[in-house]
């Protein structure tokens, strides 16, 4: 007989608003304090210590917008944020310090997150929806030098891309992005040609999330409808459907694949975070905590992994910390 849930380990609250984005920074050696950050939909970025299960700092840069996405930069101490006043900050943490040291609009309205990949030691890729409503423009951090846009095909008709992923096979390859758009499709972009090299219409519906495991060449993505996509990338660079899973109820706001890809987790319109194994797709269980929209799953990044943790946030104004599947 299968085992039933478990509870959460912990439950952080505090943020007095639906949170929206999280982020672990947990992988430095003792007495380094892992921390988790939690974007909120009143514009506030929190700073969890996960020792102490209590904020450590709150920063407001986004003029009480709602925050989308929070990742950091190389450790700890420098941050980006990207809020709905159509901004994105770098922050300055260390020594206490809560400044915005340099922004950049994106002139852009809608909901996608950007994307970063580290492409040399302090060197970043930035990946945003442009304002034009089908582009992506890529940019080098922390130059913020542009390194081109993409734009679709004459009549391609993709809608706003909703979703971004950039990565790489090995560090010093060529970077890549998938974007998932508002008509269903995911396209792969050379970012150094600035072109599209393939597209697949995956759902009916928008593209709500994505992410891909390069090590498999395999990556899954979600909408309002009740199905996950999965899809696979073949070594002529075409994007292929690998399988589809249906689920009970509609609505994906957030899929992650675990950093080791074995398990991922889904944050679902029902409440409820879904917990997978990646090779099959077997649903492994679901946790039932939440009372509104979950917005967003994050797993740590624990060097040990019996500390791994996975965190879920929702429009209840909790989040959730749980130890699953830690050494699965």
């Amino acid at each position: 007989m299968a085992l039933p849930p478990p509870d959460p380990q912990f439950v952080l609250r505090g943020t007095s608003a639906a949170v929206h984005t999280l982020h672990f920074s947990c992988g430095g050696p003792e007495p380094d304090i892992p921390l988790l950050f939690s974007g909120s939909e009143n514009g506030f970025i929190h700073v969890w210590n996960l020792k102490t299960h209590r904020v450590d700092t709150a920063l407001d840069g986004h003029g009480r917008k709602s925050v989308c996405c929070v990742k950091t930069m190389g450790g700890k101490d420098r941050l980006l944020s990207q809020g709905r006043d159509q901004r994105i900050c770098l922050w300055d943490l260390a020594e206490g310090r809560t400044s915005v040291t340099d922004s950049v609009f994106t002139e852009h309205v809608g909901f996608c997150r950007c994307s970063l990949l580290k492409v040399a030691q302090g060197r970043w890729l930035m990946a945003m929806a442009a304002r034009s409503l089908e582009e992506v423009q890529i940019l080098e951090l922390p130059s913020k030098t542009s390194v081109c846009t993409l734009k679709p095909e004459v009549g391609a008709k993709l809608g706003m891309p909703m979703c971004l992923k950039l990565w790489q096979l090995s560090c010093g390859s060529q970077p890549v992005l998938l974007a998932g758009y508002e008509d269903g499709s995911v396209v792969l972009w050379n970012v150094s040609m600035g072109k599209a090299l393939s597209r697949l219409i995956c759902h009916q519906e928008p593209v709500m999330s994505l992410d891909f495991d390069s090590e498999k060449a395999k990556g899954i993505s979600g909408s309002s409808e009740k199905v996950l996509s999965i899809w696979s990338l073949n070594e002529q660079q075409n994007l292929q459907v690998y399988k589809t899973h249906e689920l009970v109820n509609a609505g994906i706001s957030d899929i992650t694949i675990r950093p080791d890809k074995k398990i991922l987790a889904t944050a679902g319109w029902d409440h409820r975070i879904r917990i997978f194994g990646w090779k099959k797709l077997k649903p492994l269980a679901v946790l039932d905590y939440h009372t509104a929209t979950a917005h967003c799953v994050s797993f740590s990044d624990h060097s040990n992994s019996r500390d791994r943790l996975l965190a879920a946030g929702s429009r209840d104004q909790r989040i959730s910390v749980w130890s699953i599947y830690a050494q699965a």
